[in-house]
């Protein structure tokens, strides 16, 4: 297996990590990556993102596009930064909500509200795994909402893979509707209509019977959210596998009693030994929560540092 430590970062990667060489000549104070991909990200958010180029980028900010290929190399590495900017990083009450599963519908919420926010980011092609600070951030803030179930890892990533599908698939379609509205100047109401009024006039009950029987029953005009409605089932299942996962390995652990953790919970070392493990837990959220809190300042600093020389 490769040593982590040999393997080369693309210069994408490491412009977003902020471990990329600063460029040699140019510009000074005037020009830095995060300018570029701030004037990239404006024009994307408004024209979408074919609209993009390293020319349109460099009339915005009043350049030439040589002057931006001394900071990004290239556009591919460009988009990554833009992608990565709109993503940003999860609310601290993704960490902190109720339940795992509230916390994973908090999570479904931000990202589907990303998407609204910067819809162009749909149109990025996928490549692989995201490995840039804020993509790992949402990483890690899903795995950390499962962190107490008794899942394993792999399953972790599942559930939170399952979860990222819901909020892209949902995105993706209240994405289209949002530019629609935009460019025809009608409402989310108006579609609606008109869409039923459309099945309404296509389909009989003769050709499709039980699509027509849904027309009727007035679905395609019904205001309920069938994309919350398809993830709280897919919890539901989540939970029911937790459930059962959790019983089977509570069954492992003392089969020759058949007692679970209930049975022992009075006994007073078992009692201490489940608050120390508590308070380790604790102190972990703590210290990640400080390692992340460190990482953010050290890339203001780097920033800080490129901008100024």
């Amino acid at each position: 297996m490769t040593d982590a430590a040999e393997t080369e970062l693309p210069r994408g990667v490491a412009l977003a990590w902020g471990v990329a060489a600063n460029p040699q000549r140019g510009p000074k104070r005037e020009m830095s990556v995060e300018r570029i991909v701030e004037a990239a990200v404006e024009i994307a958010d408004a024209e979408g993102l074919a609209a993009v180029s390293m020319a349109a980028v460099a009339a915005r900010l009043g350049y030439t596009p040589m002057s931006l290929y001394r900071y990004v190399t290239a556009k591919d590495d460009l988009v990554l930064l833009m992608q990565e900017e709109a993503t940003g990083l999860p609310s601290e009450a993704s960490r902190i909500a109720g339940s795992w599963r509230d916390r994973m519908q908090v999570l479904y919420r931000e990202q589907v509200q990303r998407y609204l926010e910067h819809p162009w980011v749909l149109d990025v092609p996928i490549t692989g795994s995201p490995t840039t600070p804020n993509s790992a951030a949402w990483m890690d803030a899903g795995l950390h909402a499962l962190a107490d179930t008794p899942l394993t890892h792999e399953e972790r990533l599942s559930v939170m893979l399952l979860v990222t599908g819901h909020a892209r698939w949902t995105g993706t379609v209240l994405a289209g509707y949002a530019r629609v509205e935009r460019e025809r100047g009608v409402s989310d109401a108006d579609i609606t209509r008109t869409e039923d009024a459309l099945y309404r006039r296509l389909i009989t009950a003769e050709a499709y019977p039980d699509l027509r029987a849904a027309i009727d029953a007035g679905v395609f005009l019904d205001e309920s959210d069938p994309f919350a409605f398809n993830l709280d089932r897919s919890l539901d299942g989540v939970a029911a596998y937790i459930a059962g996962v959790d019983k089977g390995r509570r069954a492992e652990r003392a089969p020759w009693t058949g007692m679970d953790d209930a049975d022992i919970a009075d006994d007073k070392k078992f009692r201490e030994a489940r608050k120390a493990v508590r308070q380790a837990e604790k102190a972990l959220r703590d210290a990640r929560r400080g390692e992340r809190q460190a990482a953010r300042e050290a890339r203001e600093r780097r920033a800080r540092q490129r901008g100024e020389k």
